[in-house]
């Protein structure tokens, strides 16, 4: 009997087997060293979904990415146990046993494909604009749906200063024996508190060290930073909060929440504190509602208890009606909210009509802000064409716990226009004006801003009329101020309105309620001059260095004031070169 001839040269192994015979030489032991091949796959794909967290749902784009690795993984493992790398001719063989694999990946992508042909937005336009129930309103029910504004509840602070203020808390960590331990997490959200609006900012760990010399405790505190009235407040935690985003391995809140619950597809968790101040993180659980990747939404809740880990789960329905659950103001992020109002607003004609002809097509700008009603948080943006004009052509209020949305019609300024006007308003102070906030005072839609300096602390606020951006605005160093300002302009141009200040009162600016001082004096010059359409008359008194300015629209009697005549002034400070005054009064 002839021997076997094995040819073991690069040629032989370009050519592979010999196409007459077929012939495919397997290694030694090949049984085993598939066990091998499976057994190294298996525990690499153990430690792969420990840390890359993919969900077992066919509806998520991660889980096919993660099978993909598997079989691309068990190739390679294949072709080392085989030989194939060192003799040639085993080269045959390791081919054709990660032929299984390889036809794995082919489907894997025909069905991404597929999923993403089904769930293009090219195809299924109608459904994406379907996705969101938006009621269209007119403007002349404004007043009457949006809540005339609370000053007590109206938040002054964006999150660029919410994040000095929470920064500046961390030094009361000193008081728990905490010294260099901990930082705040880049996450700011806000929600009501108590019927107040707050931003909650749950810490982290200041580096990995820190991390093993603090986990068995958990993180000891949250910051609340208060929007109304810049108070900030370190809430001990005296059990600790021992999941968070801010933990590894098995602390880790998605990983814990993740091992929960395999198959759920869940938002990022938003950071929440019930009415009594227990730390929770809420997931919002989603579904693709169009195809197999398209229409993301939300169906529901999973609840983390930050501090002991238990979870429970909540239908979209239970999160709606049950009085319970009205602390979570949470469940719909302002991403996805703004995501699916943009579908809403460009495919209601079609997606060839989006792109071509683009009739009656909408999109939201580039920001969005948070308002406080009924005990829910609402996320506020406006709205505009696709053609990127500076106007809005009106707005939509979406509450972030039911997924309410209704849009008023109104034209009217950006909100980046209204804010380029405030900063103009005060640009010798380079002052910068937060995104602005839409408030409805006494049935006029205004923006309403807080003036930061290069710090981010707020040294003054802005109102700007939404639809009369250019005349219609006024700034002040208090709420009172710019508000009593802003009622002047608007009676201006004969529009009158009746304001409540009661919330005022209370120190809605964040600061001591304003004090009412009085400059009592002769007059010793006058100089008048007309601002944004108002004539302002500036009064210097013999008993002071600086100049009093005062609206004639504010009060009258200021045209008949003449040098040498005994006044008496009502102001809020007594500092500064200009010092705006609210009446006059001649003795």
């Amino acid at each position: 009997m002839d021997p076997i001839k094995v040819d073991f040269t690069k040629k032989r192994f370009e050519k592979g087997p010999d196409k007459k015979t077929g012939v495919v030489i397997p290694p030694e032991k090949k049984g085993l060293k598939i066990g091998i091949n499976i057994g190294l796959t298996a525990i690499f794909g153990a430690i792969l979904y420990y840390f890359m967290l993919p969900v077992f749902n066919f509806k998520s784009i991660l889980m096919y990415a993660f099978l993909g690795i598997l079989c691309i993984f068990y190739c390679i493992v294949n072709y080392l146990t085989s030989g194939a790398l060192r003799t040639p001719d085993y080269a045959p063989y390791a081919r054709k046993s990660s032929r299984i694999p390889k036809i794995i990946i082919g489907v894997l992508l025909v069905v991404v494909a597929l999923g993403f042909v089904f769930s293009s937005v090219v195809f299924r336009a109608k459904s994406y604009a379907q996705i969101i129930d938006v009621q269209q309103k007119d403007e002349n029910v404004f007043a009457a749906e949006v809540d005339e504004v609370d000053w007590a509840h109206v938040p002054v602070i964006d999150e660029d200063t919410t994040a000095d203020l929470a920064g500046r808390a961390m030094s009361k960590l000193d008081q728990l024996g905490y010294v260099s331990q901990f930082d705040v997490q880049p996450n700011y959200f806000q929600i009501n508190y108590q019927d107040e609006p707050v931003r909650v900012v749950p810490l982290k760990y200041a580096n990995i060290i820190k991390w093993f010399t603090n986990a068995k405790n958990g993180l000891p505190a949250y910051i609340i930073v208060n929007a109304k009235t810049q108070e900030t407040e370190l809430v001990e935690v005296k059990e600790g909060i021992k999941y968070s985003t801010a933990d590894h391995f098995q602390h880790n809140v998605v990983r814990h929440v993740r091992f929960k619950y395999p198959t759920y597809l869940l938002d990022e968790p938003a950071f929440e504190i019930d009415e009594k101040g227990h730390p929770y993180w809420v997931f919002a659980k989603l579904d693709m509602t169009i195809g197999l990747f398209g229409g993301k939404d939300v169906t529901g809740a999973v609840i983390c208890d930050a501090v002991t880990g238990e979870c429970a789960e909540y239908s979209i329905d239970e999160l709606k009606t049950n009085s319970e659950l009205q602390w979570i103001d949470r469940v719909y992020s302002a991403e996805l909210l703004t995501e699916q109002y943009n579908f809403f607003g460009r495919y209601q004609g079609g997606f060839w009509n989006s792109i071509l002809g683009q009739k009656n097509t909408y999109s939201t700008t580039e920001d969005h802000a948070y308002l406080a009603m009924n005990d829910d948080v609402y996320m506020y943006t406006g709205v505009t064409s696709l053609t990127g004009d500076e106007s809005i052509t009106g707005f939509v209020l979406i509450n972030q716990r039911t997924k309410d949305a209704r849009y008023y019609r109104m034209e009217g300024a950006k909100e980046a226009t209204a804010q380029g006007k405030a900063q103009g308003l005060v640009q010798e102070k380079e002052y910068t004006a937060s995104f602005p906030l839409l408030l409805n005072i006494d049935g006029v839609p205004t923006y309403f801003m807080s003036l930061k300096d290069k710090e981010s602390r707020v040294q003054g606020y802005a109102m700007v009329n939404v639809k009369d951006y250019t005349k219609l605005c006024t700034t002040g160093t208090t709420i009172e101020e710019c508000l009593n300002n802003y009622v002047s302009v608007l009676a201006s141009a004969n529009i009158n309105v009746d304001v409540d200040t009661e919330g005022l009162e209370e120190g809605a600016d964040g600061n001591k309620p304003a004090e009412k001082l009085t400059a009592t004096g002769k007059v010793t010059d006058i100089r008048t001059a007309v601002v944004n359409g108002n004539s302002i008359y500036y009064i210097k008194l013999d008993t002071a260095d600086c100049y009093y300015s005062i609206k004639a629209a504010n009060t009258e009697a200021v045209v008949l004031v003449n040098k040498g005549d005994e006044v008496t002034l009502t102001i809020t400070t007594d500092k500064g070169d200009i010092i705006p005054a609210s009446s006059i009064e001649v003795k």
